[in-house]
């Protein structure tokens, strides 16, 4: 028989921004249980400190990083003098749902910044040590649903998404050859400090409920199980892919 994958990240370090709370909080809990090291990397250093005593009380191992991961010269200090890491979870995001008409340059700047300016800031700086140190690895980013459909009041978050997909793409195409892996994470909506307020519009939820054909808001542990897959061997043959955790909204 064959021997059955392993999803174990033990003696591998992990990375996790917009680790302080919701759906990267959990990842960063489940990469610690599965034996990685983990850097929790969030703006709330009161977060990160509360998460860590968490990790470490589980008998896991972290460390963390307070940043603002829109600054590149942040990043680029806090990661200099880092040991290369084998996991990257670009986590951290945001949204600002309304018309196209009723954006204004503030909303564009706060979600493309983060959502794709960062998300690609990271990735250069920790591909970077990566290949200077021929270290093999992954790199995971959290897309959406929404980098694979249309939604009203969602050009901004769309247009973010779209432009994630398509970066993890090229990526996976251009590190494929030195052993890096670059996939991404397309969840529907989970039930979040974020996302919470929303759904207190009774027809909002009835709304989101009626394409999620599970019946369901999805939960930060819903996330784990793809996440840890993508950082271990299990997922050894999978690059420039996108793992659907959507309750089947986007099946029709």
């Amino acid at each position: 028989m064959t021997d059955l994958p392993t999803f174990r990240l033990d003696g591998r370090r992990a990375l996790v921004t917009g680790a302080g709370r919701g759906i990267g909080r959990a990842i960063a809990l489940g990469y610690a249980a599965a034996g990685a090291e983990v850097t929790l990397c969030a703006r709330s250093q009161e977060e990160l400190n509360a998460l860590s005593e968490e990790i470490r009380a589980s008998g896991g191992t972290c460390d963390v990083m307070p940043l603002d991961i829109t600054d590149q010269a942040a990043v680029t200090a806090a990661l200099a003098d880092r040991e290369a890491y084998h996991i990257l979870l670009n986590n951290a995001g945001t949204n600002r749902p309304k018309p196209l008409t009723e954006v204004v340059d503030e909303d564009i700047d706060a979600v493309l910044d983060l959502n794709v300016r960062a998300t690609i800031l990271m990735t250069r700086a920790v591909v970077s040590r990566m290949l200077e140190d021929a270290v093999t690895g992954s790199v995971i980013t959290m897309s959406s649903q929404m980098g694979h459909v249309g939604a009203a009041n969602r050009t901004l978050y769309c247009a973010s998404k779209w432009a994630v997909e398509g970066f993890t793409r090229a990526l996976a195409v251009e590190l494929g050859p030195q052993g890096i892996r670059v996939n991404t994470i397309c969840p529907t909506f989970i039930e979040t400090p974020l996302t919470a307020p929303f759904f207190e519009d009774p027809a909002f939820k009835e709304q989101v409920l009626s394409k999620i054909k599970l019946g369901r808001i999805g939960q930060p542990s819903d996330i784990v199980g793809a996440a840890v897959f993508l950082a271990s061997d299990a997922s050894a043959l999978m690059t420039g892919s996108s793992v659907m955790l959507d309750g089947g909204w986007t099946a029709d």
